[in-house]
């Protein structure tokens, strides 16, 4: 299947390695031309030392490369996937299913990812998102891994189930859009302050009170939102909320 995946930073690098060990025709896009150069002269991406990039891999920074796509990734910063999706809305396939992998909640709409790619191309689409406790650094070196395929469209989040899963890369498929984005992005929130009383000195009691208590809220805060209180206990819930924030790959953790 000919696939692109719109962002080439450290998340979008390592599914694209995903796609392609899975047999896909993939194309890498990064939003500045000297950022896939880089990458093609180094077959390296400077986020995922140590990961060489198979010749296989196609780079390029013209957005044109989502044209007869039948799966197109959104894994762009959040704040960049307005925009991203905007400009390729007019060169989408017909029948293409988009997959979202940035999580965040818009500044100054409130609106979740997947919202945001339905608004950018008139709902023209089915819009897939992917989420899990899953860091870009140890997904790219074959760390077996789960994530949630999810939209409203079951045989959309069916379909972005078969076409990432692996030995080693696990999905799961789910109808609770709103609830999976939710996690996502609330969970950061939590990251941050356990990070913050780690760097004061206290311990592990703080941070698992933390993140016990902040799953509840966030619950209770997605259930009121429309998603579905089983959710959070899964790997778009409690999953990400304990890989974010524990591990030093979690910026939020780090910050």
């Amino acid at each position: 299947m000919k696939i692109a995946v719109m962002g080439s930073g450290g998340w979008g690098t390592a599914l694209a390695l995903v796609l392609l060990e899975n047999g896909h025709e993939v194309t890498l896009w990064s939003y500045r031309e000297e950022e896939s150069t880089i990458l093609r002269e180094k077959r390296e991406n400077p986020m995922l030392k140590g990961v060489p990039l198979p010749d296989g891999l196609a780079l390029t920074s013209d957005r044109e490369c989502v044209k007869n796509c039948k799966v197109v990734v959104l894994a762009t910063p959040s704040f960049a996937v307005r925009t991203t999706a905007r400009a390729v809305a007019s060169l989408l396939e017909p029948s293409a299913v988009l997959v979202s992998v940035s999580k965040g909640i818009e500044k100054g709409t409130s609106l979740r990812m997947t919202q945001i790619i339905r608004q950018a191309t008139e709902d023209r689409y089915p819009v897939v998102a992917l989420s899990g406790p899953s860091h870009a650094e140890e997904v790219a070196r074959r760390v077996p891994t789960a994530v949630v395929s999810a939209c409203p469209d079951r045989a959309a989040a069916e379909k972005i189930q078969d076409v990432f899963l692996n030995d080693r890369f696990r999905v799961y498929s789910s109808s609770d859009v709103v609830g999976v984005e939710l996690g996502a992005a609330l969970k950061n929130v939590m990251a941050l302050c356990t990070g913050c009383c780690r760097g004061m000195g206290f311990g592990d009691n703080t941070n698992a009170m933390l993140m016990t208590r902040g799953l509840a809220e966030t619950a209770r805060l997605g259930v009121a939102l429309g998603g579905r209180r089983e959710t959070f206990a899964g790997l778009a819930g409690m999953g990400d909320l304990i890989v974010t924030c524990t591990s030093m790959n979690s910026r939020n953790y780090r910050a």
